[in-house]
């Protein structure tokens, strides 16, 4: 009787042992399962998470490099703009650009002599601006001598349609003067002009309002003469041009299409650059 009592109890003691000991692997296999699954859950998330963070690095990166591109862009057209337009008219250098310079402006063009004058200052090597009439380019010739112009590297300015005096028009008719003419050359050449000169340098509230809604400058000259009746010859006009009392630093010389002028133009500039000056690139004005 005491023997089966010890039996029974040796039985009851290694089925607890037995039980004691399997359990907590039971437990421990469990666990660790559910530890896999909650490492592999919080890797899945982790990975998305990480996914979703170097897409919107690379396209934050992409859009910092875009964003670079155009910032860098953008300085190199400041760098390249030596020039700006000081009281609409003096050329003014920006940090170190050269001050002695001039920058050569020809008006009514393009009419019997532009041409020639483009030739000439393309062999001198020397850039200008040509401020168009609207009543010279109506025609496909007109419109060609613009064209060409442009392709040649010569800035195309806007001198209104008809050079009619803006003070002696309607508000509505100045508008049209200017915008019309904008318009036409950025037909021809695919650009709308940077810089306005009024006719006879008669500037209006209205024309400066225009000017700015579109983007442009307007601008005057420090001096011309080659309308006045006693510089209608060529060594006339080349002497006073040279040796003017307002030729200074950073001055707007003011020349027109005309045949004198044509015939002036070499010996002006060439005379000018003896004396120490360059004439300025349009392109480089801001």
């Amino acid at each position: 009787m005491l023997l089966m009592k010890r039996t029974i109890v040796f039985m009851a003691l290694v089925f607890i042992v037995i039980g004691c000991t399997s359990e907590p692997n039971e437990v421990a296999e469990q666990e660790q399962f559910t530890s896999q699954q909650q490492i592999q859950q919080e890797n899945q998330v982790f990975t998305s998470e990480r996914n979703k963070s170097e897409g919107k690095w690379d396209s934050e990166k992409n859009g910092r490099k875009e964003k670079t591109a155009e910032e860098e862009e953008e300085e190199e057209s400041e760098v390249e703009a030596s020039y700006e337009l000081n009281e609409n008219i003096w050329i003014t250098p920006i940090d170190n650009a050269n001050e002695k310079v001039l920058l050569l402006t020809i008006d009514d063009t393009p009419h019997q002599y532009s041409m020639e004058m483009a030739d000439t200052l393309k062999e001198l090597g020397v850039r200008a601006i040509f401020f168009v009439n609207g009543d010279l380019i109506q025609s496909e010739e007109g419109k060609e001598k613009i064209k060409q112009l442009d392709e040649m590297g010569f800035e195309i300015g806007n001198h209104t349609m008809s050079h009619v005096n803006l003070n002696e028009i309607s508000a509505e008719e100045q508008r049209a003067e200017i915008k019309e003419l904008n318009a036409l050359i950025e037909e021809i050449t695919g650009q709308q002009p940077r810089f306005f000169r009024a006719p006879y340098g008669k500037n209006t509230d209205i024309s400066k309002e225009v000017v700015q809604e579109e983007g442009m400058q307007w601008m005057n000259w420090s001096y011309g003469y080659d309308y006045f009746t006693e510089y209608r010859e060529a060594s006339a006009l080349e002497e006073v041009m040279v040796n003017a009392p307002e030729l200074t630093d950073g001055g707007n010389l003011l020349l027109h299409d005309r045949e004198w002028t044509n015939k002036a133009l070499k010996n002006i500039v060439t005379r000018l650059q003896d004396k120490g000056y360059q004439f300025v690139d349009p392109h480089d004005i801001r």
